[in-house]
């Protein structure tokens, strides 16, 4: 059974055409050729942009100039009521002064600290989860919000100021696409950058709660009581170049980045796990034997005798990338596949085309966990795979996000069987890839 895939729209649209599909889902906006071509050029009265599949030109952007190609600013457009100056929208000197701050907190040891929070958050998974039908995406963004406030702030789900960023996170990532009107048509700093009004509301009340929990924890570092959590060693981390710790304003927009990088995108990528095992039986009955243990005992170091659910999280990253487009600006005049590109042009990498690539992958559309152990597929990774991005800016959280998909899908797999319930969801891209109505699921205690 082939997963489901967005149907990609048919012949050449006008800039208004393309502007409403891009709008309602960025997938199913785009051309299928986009599947096999290594570049694309599209041409507005604004600006031009280059969608980017080839490898060697991917590593120019990512690996070996990325100082020449900052992160888009018409990215932050649609990002800003949320996000403010977060480590995902910023560039240069501020980017690499929030990256010495944040990065040793995710550090490899650092991840074996936080451990304990997510195998607690997998435990009270397992504990809500009940017999019956299930809308999949809910119960996995509601098991991924509680591993990022366990290990961020040493609180459940049901801590009160959790739940409430918890709740109004749902509504903001139903409203606001990843790129809003603002990132197709440029516009001067004054003009209103129309955010739906839910969007904003939502946004305003998700900063105020995390300003809350952060003010909270400012408290505790001040009187000595605060757990030793990863919020905690962000917060009393001076940069080791600047002597410069973040303010409460700077850590509630980190914060904010957190929750939508540990969140959001984790309870996407778990969703599209869950389908694609309840649909591939013989995968979910691996998986379950892997699962197969005495959870109370089990360590992070003991993420390595999980390898097939390692392979089908890695699998479900490739079909459905959380973050499905990333977009670069040029700085200068750059010259790509003999195309002349100007200054300002706008650089899309797309991870959901490259890891769809014709030319790169075998069966590039198929389910197929048992690839990852190929040579043919080790080499294809190399140069098609980055659901994390890639150089410098590659996701500080991506072990992180390795070790909570494999811990979440097993414990969830180990303990009931899935079964998909009526029509095949359709992928559309908000915030992240999601299903456009859902991910319905029966789950059955397995014996």
């Amino acid at each position: 059974m082939i997963p489901p895939k967005p149907t990609p729209r048919d012949g050449r649209v006008g800039l208004f055409g393309y502007m409403r599909r891009f709008r309602a889902d960025i997938l199913s906006a785009q051309p299928a050729r986009l599947y096999r071509a290594w570049m694309a050029e599209f041409r507005t009265p604004f600006f031009r942009s280059y969608m980017m599949n080839d490898p060697q030109l991917i590593d120019i952007v990512l690996k070996e100039r990325p100082d020449d190609f900052p992160k888009s600013d018409r990215v932050r457009e649609g990002l800003a009521p949320l996000l403010g100056r977060s480590v995902f929208v910023t560039n240069g000197a501020e980017w690499k002064r929030q990256r010495r701050i944040i990065d040793p907190a995710f550090a490899g040891g650092r991840l074996r600290d936080a451990f304990p929070g997510m195998l607690d958050a997998a435990q009270a998974m397992i504990e809500r989860a009940t017999e019956g039908e299930h809308e999949i995406e809910e119960l996995a963004s509601y098991a991924a919000a509680d591993v990022i406030f366990r290990t961020l702030f040493s609180v459940p789900i049901e801590d009160a100021l959790a739940a409430q960023v918890f709740r109004e996170f749902r509504n903001y990532q139903r409203t606001q696409p990843l790129l809003n009107i603002a990132a197709l048509i440029p516009m001067p700093h004054w003009m209103p950058r129309f955010h739906r009004r839910r969007t904003l509301v939502a946004a305003r009340s998700i900063r105020s709660a995390i300003t809350a929990l952060v003010d909270r924890r400012a408290v505790q570092i001040e009187d000595g009581s605060a757990p030793d959590d990863l919020a905690t060693k962000i917060m009393t981390f001076a940069d080791p170049d600047t002597g410069h710790r973040f303010s409460v304003p700077e850590m509630v927009d980190q914060v904010a980045i957190f929750f939508l990088a540990g969140h959001e995108t984790s309870a996407s990528a778990l969703a599209w796990a869950l389908y694609l095992l309840a649909t591939h039986e013989e995968a979910q009955d691996r998986v379950a034997a892997e699962a197969t243990r005495d959870w109370h005992t089990f360590k992070f170091s003991d993420l390595s005798r999980l390898p097939y659910t390692r392979d089908v999280f890695r699998e479900t990253l490739r079909l459905y990338p959380p973050v499905p487009m990333m977009v670069r600006e040029t700085t200068r005049p750059e010259t790509f596949r003999n195309r002349q590109a100007p200054t300002g042009a706008q650089i899309v990498l797309s991870p959901w085309h490259l890891h769809r690539h014709e030319r790169m992958w075998d069966n590039p559309d198929g389910f197929d966990p048992d690839r990852w152990q190929t040579g043919a597929t080790r080499e294809s990774a190399r140069q098609a795979y980055m659901p994390f991005s890639a150089g410098p800016r590659v996701c500080t959280g991506a072990g992180f996000a390795m070790a909570e998909g494999m811990l979440l899908l097993a414990r969830l797999i180990g303990a009931y069987r899935v079964a998909p319930i009526g029509d095949p969801p359709v992928p559309v891209a908000h915030l992240t890839v999601r299903s456009r109505d859902g991910i319905r699921l029966r789950l059955t205690l397995r014996q």
